[in-house]
């Protein structure tokens, strides 16, 4: 009997151990992630996976983000390193990755000969106070960034979100909301087989290349971006979106004709119009007449379902310019004055393009009304004045002096004025049932009156796109769209276009990962400071108590129950 017990033991733990290893061998080969959390944090889409797994070479990626860092952005290393991870399995080992310390030179020369050429590569670097061995604070320059390289092809990759509105934790929750976005967009772009086609329009006074340089240099990265007037019917065809930015010359019927095709066949328009010019040469001198920029545009955006009004806002969330408050006769003083014409705008969080994005300078922004009730249109307002802002009709005088007027906030009663509108849908066009001889010069071209479904933006303020141009003895000189050289702060004016040129050419769902929301679970600060004793307390002595409790427990139990008798 004794014989058979213990061969039926041995028997048991066989099939065990047998068990494990066979539940070993298998999870080899078959891999799975179980992702408990409730917005799926863990979990990659299925445009990510569509991406990885028509790789067909290997895509390295080296992250700058490694060493002594404080714990805010050894959070965002292990959430890239956990999602590369992800990464790897998915792509059957196409994709490798490696993380470098840029500071870990010691040579102070070489470290910043290496700082140089991250910048240069497109990185941002970005300041951070550490505390030393000896708990004095120090400076130190971190790149929360990376470098993708596929086959002879590279593009970087910065991480860091940087809202001056929002607080450091929320500006890191939301670098952490689109890394898969920021990842994967760069990977297909790299490795995509055909590059798409962006157009710049030009003819009508629209900004030239070096108003528009960095937007271009950037847009390179995804597409091959042209140049071009319109000359031929179907000259925009192979276009996956064209750009007007800032026309100052009417259009003509022909080249409206020709937009309009083109948005019947499918193609996607950014229209950035200002309505109302004000020169800036005027206003040097003290003041400049806004008057209404006739662009005969009018009568087509109100088909399709918008209407950009002759006018300007005033907002009481803006920008500063520097005005001589210095006496007459004596040195030029330059003071920052807060300068109404210049709104900074909150880009709201309900959309892929302004979602997660810094603030965005304006200059000189008109309101646009959406009109029409046509249910084929889906109509999203992209940006907004803030609940503090009013209007003035043009033509008007625009005064620099309005800077010392005082301001009744009581007048600015016109919240949440809209400055960018996005439509997606089939629009009518704008020549359906209208006689073509004389637009079209004889030539036989049938209308298409209704478009597939396709996409179009408008906003009313032409320069969110220009970036500032200096010329100097070696050429001109270019500065990053979105800076503003008079507060040197960058603004987000280059992610929020980039975003809107992906949006309207993207047909994968790929930029509905940057609806991707992950919550932000902080520490009740106020709750810390109050109750911090207890919690300390509670988080030292009750796991030993515990133990203690056991202890007790177990060996009252054993003697208990083997003294019984």
């Amino acid at each position: 009997m004794q014989f058979n017990l213990k061969k039926q033991n041995i028997i048991q733990l066989s099939l065990t151990i047998a068990i494990i290893l066979l539940i070993c061998f298998i999870s080899s080969f078959v891999y799975h992630r179980f992702d408990l959390t409730s917005e799926k944090r863990y979990t990659l889409s299925p445009e990510s996976k569509e991406v990885l797994k028509n790789l067909d070479d290997v895509v390295f990626i080296k992250i700058y983000l490694d060493g002594d860092m404080p714990i805010g952005f050894k959070k965002l290393q292990n959430s890239i390193k956990d999602l590369l991870d992800e990464f790897r399995v998915v792509s059957k080992d196409n994709l490798q990755y490696e993380f470098i310390n840029p500071s870990e030179k010691t040579d102070k020369d070489a470290r910043e000969k290496v700082y140089e050429d991250l910048y240069n590569k497109g990185l941002q670097p970005t300041n951070v106070q550490v505390k030393d061995k000896n708990g004095a604070n120090t400076q130190q320059i971190l790149f929360p960034g990376a470098i993708v390289n596929y086959k002879s092809l590279q593009m970087p990759i910065n991480f860091l979100k940087n809202n001056q509105s929002l607080t450091a934790e929320e500006n890191l929750n939301n670098s952490l909301q689109g890394l898969e976005y920021e990842l994967i967009n760069c990977i297909k772009s790299l490795s995509a087989k055909k590059i798409q086609k962006v157009a710049f329009l030009e003819g009508d006074g629209e900004l030239d290349q070096y108003q528009v340089a960095d937007i271009t240099r950037e847009l390179a990265n995804y597409y091959q971006v042209d140049r071009g007037s319109i000359n031929a019917i179907n000259c925009l065809d192979s276009y996956r979106a064209v750009i007007v930015a800032n026309p100052q010359k009417a259009f003509s019927e022909y080249e409206k004709f020709v937009l309009d095709q083109y948005l019947m066949k499918g193609g996607k328009l950014l229209w950035l119009v200002n309505p109302v010019h004000v020169s800036m040469d005027s206003l040097s001198l003290g003041s400049s007449l806004a008057f209404v920029n006739s662009l005969n545009l009018d009568d087509q955006l109100f088909r399709y379902g918008v209407r950009i009004n002759p006018n300007l806002i005033q907002d009481m969330q803006c920008n500063t310019i520097p005005v001589n408050t210095a006496l007459v006769g004596e040195q030029p003083k330059w003071t920052p004055s807060p300068w109404l014409y210049f709104p900074i705008l909150s880009p709201p969080d309900n959309n892929p393009i302004s979602r997660n994005l810094n603030m965005l300078k304006s200059e000189f922004p008109s309101t646009i009304d959406t009109v029409g009730d046509d249910p084929a249109v889906r109509k999203t307002c992209l940006l907004m004045s803030s609940p503090y802002s009013k209007t003035i009709s043009a033509p008007c005088l625009v005064r620099l002096s309005e800077i010392t007027d005082k301001h009744n906030p009581y007048e600015f009663n016109k919240p949440n004025l809209t400055i960018g509108v996005l439509l997606e849908g089939k629009f009518q066009s704008a020549f359906k049932n209208r006689p073509l001889n004389n637009i079209l010069h004889n030539q036989s071209v049938t209308v298409k009156p209704v478009s597939v479904p396709t996409r179009m933006i408008v906003i009313s303020d032409g320069s969110m796109i220009r970036n500032d141009v200096r010329m100097s003895a070696q050429g001109p000189l270019i500065s990053p769209l979105g800076y503003d050289k008079y507060t040197r702060q960058t603004f987000g004016n280059k992610e929020f276009i980039l975003n809107a040129v992906n949006y309207l050419t993207d047909e994968s769902g790929l930029m509905k990962l940057r609806s991707r929301q992950i919550k932000l679970r902080l520490l009740d600060r106020q709750a810390i400071l109050q109750d911090r004793l207890k919690w300390q307390l509670i988080n030292t002595l009750a796991p030993v108590l515990l133990v203690m409790a056991f202890g007790v427990f177990s060996f009252w139990w054993r003697r208990r129950k083997y003294t019984r008798f």
